[in-house]
């Protein structure tokens, strides 16, 4: 049986977490896909550094190696930025490659264009890992709420603000002291800016409006304020009138029909449905016409989480893979 080749883009915390749960969960995988599966090629700057690798695997720079060659079934990109990830992933997609990545940043800009394309040559983009880590968001709303229209949504989607926002509540400590743990753990870049201003919640925001609205909202629309500001003592009032400040990302009609989307600090009380998401954890909820309020919580970011969410993307697609070459519904 002709197994199924895959090369990985980058080996940093996600790449790594894709490579050993492959490697660990490899039967079953291949039981859920139905082939063999083999990590062809990994394309990484410094392969020197990466010597526990399986001598079978061919580490690289060039990126030709890939789209060269034939026997690659899909890629998994795992790099941060813009580029060169959508232009290493638009060659792919030509290449007639299926492609995964989980790189927000780049698909909440590129990926309606990389989306048209795989469309146009005859392959599967998978990306649920691009927004809120481990929780399978994307593939719920495009398999299992085909039927409902949803109508807005709240989410608290990074998980850096979440940690330190519970952090400044729980022990009454400073931003900058709640910064540093959540460094020292590894929750928080060197140069966290992206979380703590927001932008990290809005490109998943935007990916979300993406597949739910099929655009998404005119800049003036949008509002984004980061939580660099909030002190201990005003989450310490807030605490005694039974509310916590979460850093919330909303998207939906106004009264007037303009898609409107927002990422801001916000004080919820008790019954608000993300009231209870604390640490590094994420949580969207989102509400449907047929099936009303729906929240999905779990770990937002992380090696292994989002590596989960890029292998259900990669099961997923071969499983119908596999019944289309049977001649069975998919």
């Amino acid at each position: 049986m002709k197994p199924i080749n895959i090369a990985l883009i980058g080996l940093g915390t996600v790449g790594c977490g894709v490579y050993q749960t492959l490697h660990i969960h490899r039967q079953r995988l291949e039981k859920l896909v139905g082939s063999p599966i083999n990590i062809s090629t990994i394309i990484i700057e410094n392969p020197d550094k990466h010597q526990k690798i399986s001598a079978k695997t061919n580490i690289t720079t060039d990126v030709n190696t890939v789209l060269n060659n034939p026997e690659i079934d899909v890629v998994f990109e795992a790099i941060v930025g813009k580029e060169p990830a959508f232009s290493l992933l638009k060659r792919c997609i030509q290449a007639k490659k299926h492609v995964i990545t989980s790189n927000k940043e780049m698909f909440a800009i590129h990926g309606e264009e990389l989306k048209r394309l795989a469309t146009q040559y005859n392959v599967q983009i998978g990306y649920d890992a691009t927004t809120a880590g481990g929780i399978p968001i994307i593939q719920t709303i495009q398999q299992l709420l085909k039927a409902n229209q949803i109508q807005y949504v709240q989410a608290i989607l990074n998980g850096t603000t979440n940690f330190i926002l519970s952090a400044m509540r729980e022990k009454n400590i400073t931003f900058s002291t709640a910064l540093d743990e959540a460094q020292n753990w590894g929750y928080a870049e060197a140069d966290p800016e992206n979380d703590i201003e927001g932008f990290d919640a809005y490109y998943k925001l935007m990916i979300l409006s993406d597949l739910i609205f099929e655009k998404q909202p005119d800049l003036k629309y949008v509002k984004r304020i980061g939580i660099r500001d909030i002190t201990e003592d005003s989450l310490q009032g807030l605490q005694t009138e039974g509310k916590r400040v979460k850093h919330i990302a909303k998207i939906g009609y106004d009264a007037t029909g303009n898609l409107t989307a927002s990422v801001e600090p916000e004080a919820v009380s008790k019954e608000h449905p993300l009231y209870a998401v604390e640490g590094v954890n994420n949580a969207i909820h989102i509400k449907g016409d047929i099936v009303g309020d729906l929240t999905f919580a779990g770990p937002g970011a992380g090696s292994f989480p989002t590596a989960s969410a890029m292998i259900e993307d990669f099961c997923i697609l071969f499983k119908k893979e596999q019944a289309a070459i049977a001649g069975a519904p998919v």
